[in-house]
């Protein structure tokens, strides 16, 4: 593996109680009750609309839709002041720069906000790039995916194949398996660890060890 692309939320940061929150902030705006973090891993799916659909037991409009999706990243945006790194983040980008190769950030999380919060965690000079979403959200990563890869790509000189996806959900698995690059998956929340091992790839507990698992460790230097 010569390149590594991070996801960010329930990945490097370690933000899954602060998603059920804001979720649960949509949930009130509707009149409806709280879920928990358990019933957020059993329903969790992309498109993002789709996982509100299961969570409301009801089809959801274009124009609700997009109200929902403030209502929700205003409630995020809140608890921010509250997010950390996951406990090894820092520990892991170190070990991958140490390694000599390159990495990358890609998140579902809107880039104008990204950024500065990647920023005042202060690991932004770790990453060769890193994108949020520009545009309207909620869709598969995939695509997303594709376009990141065709800036990093060139400029690390690494092929798809040469390439390291980690994330926490089954469609960071999808976004990879489209792309042709390799993934292991992080237990850090989105789904039940049942529904990630299903996929296929690596499923394991820390983000050193989604790099030792990919061969990103001391004897790979």
């Amino acid at each position: 593996m010569r390149h590594v692309v991070w996801d960010w939320n329930g990945t490097l940061l370690d933000d899954q109680l602060l998603v059920v929150e804001a979720l649960n902030a949509v949930l009130a705006d509707r009149g409806l009750p709280p879920t928990d973090l358990a019933t957020y891993q059993r329903l969790y799916t992309r498109p993002v609309r789709t996982f509100y659909e299961r969570l409301f037991g009801r089809p959801i409009g274009a124009e609700e839709w997009e109200h929902l999706d403030e209502v929700y990243h205003h409630g995020y945006a809140s608890a921010l002041e509250r997010a950390r790194l996951a406990i090894d983040a820092e520990v892991a980008l170190d070990r991958v720069a140490a390694l000599g190769r390159s990495q990358s950030l890609l998140s579902m999380y809107r880039h104008d906000q990204l950024v500065p919060l990647v920023r005042r965690l202060g690991i932004d000079d770790r990453f060769v790039r890193v994108d949020g979403l520009r545009g309207p959200g909620g869709g598969p990563k995939a695509p997303h995916l594709e376009a990141h890869l065709a800036v990093v790509l060139p400029a690390t000189g690494a092929a798809p194949d040469e390439v390291l996806v980690i994330g926490d959900a089954l469609d960071d698995a999808a976004a990879a398996a489209h792309v042709g690059a390799a993934c292991v998956l992080y237990d850090g929340g989105s789904h039940p660890r049942a529904q990630l091992e299903a996929v296929g790839v690596p499923v394991v507990d820390t983000l050193t060890d989604a790099l030792a698992v990919a061969g990103l460790d001391a004897s790979a230097a």
